[in-house]
């Protein structure tokens, strides 16, 4: 862990907030791609399947990290079924931030469609071609989306309590910036 162990590290924050940018990328790309016919179509889904790996890729780093360096405590007069929500979603976004790439990446192979990065770079099938396979991952895909935003939005709202309200020192242990002012509760 970092000397201040109230706080995420550099690196932790650095890749939180990468991810958050691309996260919210990838929902706003993948929402313009499924409602467009027009040219723009192509070079949406070539960014929305690059956006995917590179999500998945920084998830494993970021886990890896997580492992490695740990992460601050929550506070000791949090009630216990806030801390336990607070573990369970971040349980919950890892896992959504991992499988929703492997998902796209298997509903495309089952499709027999090529998996084209931007760059030309080409990743190979891993499922085989199936169209039955295809139509439930597709699915899968679509609502695991949805849980996702709606998982984004449950977190922003819970940072923004605890910022906000709370005022306990959460938001802060992810805040890019350090504040020294110190606000106590009800300033």
């Amino acid at each position: 862990m970092s000397q201040d162990a109230s706080r995420f590290t550099l690196l932790q924050r650095t890749l939180h907030w990468l991810m958050a940018v691309a996260i919210l990328a990838m929902l706003f790309i993948g929402v313009g791609m499924v409602s467009t016919v027009m040219p723009a179509y192509v070079p949406l889904l070539a960014t929305h399947k690059t956006l995917g790996i590179a999500i998945l890729l920084l998830a494993v780093v970021r886990l890896a990290v997580r492992f490695v360096q740990g992460a601050p405590s929550l506070p000791a007069d949090l009630p216990v079924p806030m801390k336990l929500a607070a573990h369970l979603s971040h349980y919950a976004l890892y896992a959504l931030m991992i499988s929703m790439p492997l998902i796209g990446w298997a509903m495309l192979s089952a499709g027999g469609y090529p998996i084209v990065l931007l760059g030309g770079f080409r990743l190979p099938a891993i499922v085989p071609q199936s169209d039955a396979l295809h139509t439930l991952l597709w699915s899968a895909h679509v609502y695991l989306a949805f849980a996702l935003f709606a998982l984004v939005l449950v977190h922003l709202s819970a940072a923004l309590f605890h910022g906000l309200v709370r005022r306990d020192g959460v938001l802060e242990s992810m805040a890019s910036v350090r504040s020294d002012r110190g606000i106590a509760p009800g300033e």
